[in-house]
């Protein structure tokens, strides 16, 4: 039978968190908590519902008939909470602000934009999810996050959508090692190391190569930024990368290996303009000071 009085906020914002990110290790990341407590916070939910919410697949999280029935009602609360915030606290900078980003992009000054933000703000509590961009995009169009900064890619952010906080010049990387001869032969597939699809610059890479009709194989795939960087670094393949976040453990590919030329991007941010809290505008103004 199922407890009401046992179902509260902090129990459908733990499960709220597991159905937006997709993963137990993501959520407990944005939560602030261990993967251990968040997965008794769910077995708790489950139990004040008495039924299975959530099917534990190795590849992707399900939720179950009930776990869907919940969902909806939990978005419910969660926009009701948020009113009830805003009505009583007009004007204040303060309560939680969901910022989703790349995870690139949220290693480059973003936890020191955070901490000074938080310091003038201390009332507000940033929830930062890291994905890429398109599962951001889609989560952001549902209504996960108050703010997201995406990478532009026509397929997913159309021209003019979004504020453009910088240009991103895109080139191609190997290992420091191999920056003098990189070995790149026409009839040879190119090793790529890459993020998995939807992953823009694993997009504007294939594009790149299949234009020019030169062959590529997949050499190295990992959502981790530090995985791929470190198989760049071992010699196993070529990445693109922003020109702006090359690490010294790696090196730019010179023109005269015959890489084919990359179509730059604009990183942009999309806020809930009709529906943004004080302490999301306030955020959604900091952000471009990250790229300056």
């Amino acid at each position: 039978m199922i407890q009401l009085d046992a179902i509260d906020w902090g129990l459908l914002k733990s499960f709220l968190a597991v159905h937006d990110t997709g993963s137990f290790s993501r959520a407990a990341e944005s939560l602030g908590r261990t993967q251990a407590a968040l997965s008794q916070q769910i077995k708790k939910l489950e139990i004040a519902c008495d039924a299975p919410l959530i099917i534990r697949d190795r590849k992707k999280l399900k939720l179950t008939r009930q776990g869907e029935r919940l969902l909806a009602h939990a978005q419910r609360f969660a926009s009701l909470y948020r009113d009830l915030y805003r009505d009583f606290d007009k004007g204040a900078i303060a309560g939680p602000v969901r910022l989703g980003v790349p995870e690139d992009i949220a290693t480059r000054g973003l936890p020191e934009l955070l901490a000074k933000f938080t310091k003038a703000h201390p009332d507000v509590q940033p929830e930062v999810d890291c994905d890429l961009t398109a599962n951001l995009y889609r989560r952001f169009q549902k209504g996960a996050y108050d703010l997201v900064v995406l990478k532009r890619d026509p397929s997913v952010i159309g021209e003019g959508e979004g504020l453009v906080c910088w240009h991103e010049k895109l080139v191609w990387v190997c290992s420091a090692q191999n920056a003098q001869a990189p070995d790149i032969q026409a009839d040879k597939a190119v090793p790529l190391v890459c993020s998995p699809a939807p992953c823009v610059y694993r997009k504007r890479a294939i594009a790149a190569l299949d234009g020019v009709g030169q062959h590529w194989r997949l050499a190295y795939s990992t959502t981790s930024l530090a995985g791929n960087i470190a198989a760049v670094k071992a010699g196993l393949g070529f990445a693109v990368m922003p020109k702006a976040m090359v690490p010294k453990s790696l090196a730019i590919v010179p023109a005269r290996a015959g890489l084919p030329n990359l179509h730059d991007t604009d990183i942009v941010m999309l806020t809930r303009a009709h529906d943004l809290s004080p302490a999301g505008a306030a955020l959604a103004r900091a952000i471009p000071s990250m790229f300056v």
